[in-house]
Order: structure tokens, then sequence, then C-alpha cells
């Protein structure tokens, strides 16, 4: 397997992901930055032109992050970041879905249609008079589920999982860009905090090709 790896929120998910499963899977950097994801050879392996993607061993290609994580729980399960039965399964897909649909996608097209416009304004459609609104609606399902947090010290209690990972990584990308978030909600807070001092929170900063080794070493 290969992974595709890029400086971006979505790869970054997927480096945390792989450094909290103790994996030392190869990777490639892709550098969207100068456009090499949008170029014949990259859309060759993943049409849609995102990162991150994994080339499998038979020679096929997964895209998305989520589904990469999920095949990676799939031929790996332990330790769990999904889940060993199917009730916890669904609990974290429970909180990964609300996650992503109600807070990170907003964060996402908040920063296209602002910080990043600059970038993004010539790859795909753009509408910059929408930015402050997805980002008040971003914060608002933030308070939303910090009220429906539980006892923790996790989104599914007990159990570390990759729904943590995805809005853990996303609220530190969005403070870096203009969109930080109340740091006094009373239970999102002190979660991040605790997300943060986990060292694939650390390690995941760096590109994968030096993470899952400095990761295993902590």
């Amino acid at each position: 397997m290969l992974i595709h790896d890029a400086i971006s929120p979505a790869p970054r998910c997927l480096r945390m992901f792989v450094l909290e499963k103790k994996l030392s899977l190869p990777a490639v950097t892709v550098d969207v930055f100068a456009g090499e994801n949008r170029q014949p050879a990259y859309l060759a392996i993943n049409p849609a032109g995102q990162t991150p993607a994994l080339t499998c061993d038979d020679g096929s290609t997964l895209a998305e992050a989520v589904a990469i994580a999920e095949y990676l729980e799939e031929l790996h399960p332990q330790p769990a970041l999904i889940g060993t039965t199917p009730a916890e399964r669904a609990q974290t897909r429970q909180w990964w879905r609300r996650v992503e649909l109600n807070i990170t996608e907003f964060i996402h097209n908040a920063y296209h249609y602002s910080e990043g416009l600059a970038r993004f304004e010539p790859r795909i459609p753009v509408l910059p008079q929408a930015a402050d609104g997805l980002k008040a609606v971003a914060q608002d399902r933030l308070r939303w589920l910090d009220g429906m947090f539980g006892p923790g010290p996790w989104l599914c209690g007990g159990r570390f999982t990759a729904a943590d990972i995805w809005l853990y990584v996303w609220l530190d990308f969005g403070a870096s860009v203009g969109q930080p978030f109340d740091r006094g909600l009373p239970h999102v807070g002190p979660w991040f905090d605790r997300v943060a001092a986990r060292p694939s929170a650390e390690c995941s900063r760096a590109l994968l090709q030096a993470g899952p080794a400095a990761a295993a070493r902590s």
C-alpha cells in the first residue's frame, strides 16, 4: 500500500489515524500548493484530484480519508478506532457524521471562500459572500455538539475514536486560519486539550513518512 499524503487537514486526519494505529505505511507527498493534485499524473491515481488517497496492494485506489480509515480499520482492527462491536462502530459513526456534516465541512468551505480564496478561486466555484455565514454555522454547531457531550473523556465516552481525530484536526486547522473556536466551551475546550496531549496530535503535523516511527517510540 502507498498513501498519497499532503499538507492539508484531511490528510492530517488520516496521518493521525495511522499514527494511533501504530502502522508503518509508505507514503509520498503530493504538493497541493503547487497544484500537483490537479496534474494528469495524480488525476490518473485519483480522478477527484483530492488528497489523501491510498494505492492498495492490487493497484486500485481508494480516496476520501474516511473511507481509507474504515478500510485500514478492517485490515488492522487493533487498536480499535471505530469499534469492536456493531454498537461501538455505530456510536463512532454517529459522532463522526455529526462532526463532519455540522462542523468540519463548514470550516472547510469557509476557508475556501475567505482565507484560502486566492488559492482556490482558480480551481473551484467559490462564494466569498457566504464565508461569514459558514463560519457562524460552524461555531453554532460546535456549541450544539458541546451540549450533547457526555461524561467523556472522549466523544464516545471512554473510547478514543476516529470521531475525536476528525474534530480535533479541523478545529486545530480552523484556529490557524482565522476560525478559532471558543475555548471556554465547558466540554469541547478541555476535550481539545486532552487530544492535543496525545503524541499522535503533534506527530501528525509532520508528513507521514516520518510519522509512524516517531509515534511508536513515544
